[in-house]
């Protein structure tokens, strides 16, 4: 019918601008500042348009865990994805999105600081959901002595996954070994880069769930959430 509103997604992602930096934000996690040199438009004009896309719920904002100053936005993939099937349910009910295809030999390395936490839960969340096809590694700038307790057991708990006897290993170890893409979690790894060779780069920026409270008790549940948000990444992750 004439009078059927427009779905939000479509009235959103109809502007050029908003649907550049929709594209953009899909790549990688974006300050202001580098959204603002990948689409060459002013930054009052580029806040702008943020604003607008945060107040509709596509994207979202967190601090930097390196430098509480800036900040980093990035895509609400939940979100994203209901909005989209929304739009292709208010257009023909008949419309569905493709089953995700992981592709084999593909290689992917996750990195923070410590690979203690979210890089190891990458790297275990990712084979898991690929069922091997995937080559995965995780590595740390700075690696701690052990693993975290809580990343076996948010692993154990919540996905069935054992991370048996597994240790965290420096990325000097892994200098050899050639990625297709190399995903940092940790904005302090993101922002001292490294050559990475031919590899896509991608970040995620996500805050340490070791440091949200004194005692491993009180992490856990941070752990759930930061854990939750890379599964739902990885499910959205192509290769």
């Amino acid at each position: 019918m004439a009078g059927d509103p427009v779905p939000m997604l479509m009235r959103m992602a109809a502007h050029p601008l908003r649907w550049a930096l929709l594209t953009e934000l899909a790549r990688s996690d974006r300050r202001v500042r580098e959204l603002v040199a990948a689409v060459g438009e002013p930054q009052n004009l580029v806040s702008y348009h943020l604003r607008l896309l945060r107040s509709s719920g596509l994207v979202d904002m967190r601090r930097s865990n390196f430098d509480g100053r800036d900040s980093y936005y990035h895509l609400d993939l939940m979100r994203c994805a209901t909005a989209f099937g929304n739009a292709a349910a208010a257009l023909h009910p008949a419309l569905t999105a493709a089953q995700h295809k992981w592709p084999a030999g593909k290689s992917v390395l996750f990195l923070c600081t410590g690979n203690s936490a979210r890089s190891p839960i990458a790297e275990a969340l990712l084979h898991h959901r690929s069922d091997g096809r995937v080559h995965v590694a995780s590595a740390g700038s700075r690696p701690k002595p052990s693993m975290h307790p809580n990343t076996a057991r948010v692993l154990r708990e919540d996905y069935g996954i054992d991370l048996g006897g597994r240790q965290p290993k420096s990325i000097d170890a892994l200098d050899r070994r050639r990625f297709d893409l190399v995903i940092t979690l940790c904005d302090k790894v993101r922002e001292f880069p490294r050559g990475y060779g031919s590899a896509a780069l991608t970040h995620w920026s996500l805050p340490d769930p070791s440091t949200a409270a004194e005692t491993d008790r009180a992490t856990y549940p941070e752990f759930r959430r930061v854990a939750k948000e890379i599964d739902t990444r990885i499910g959205f992750l192509t290769l």
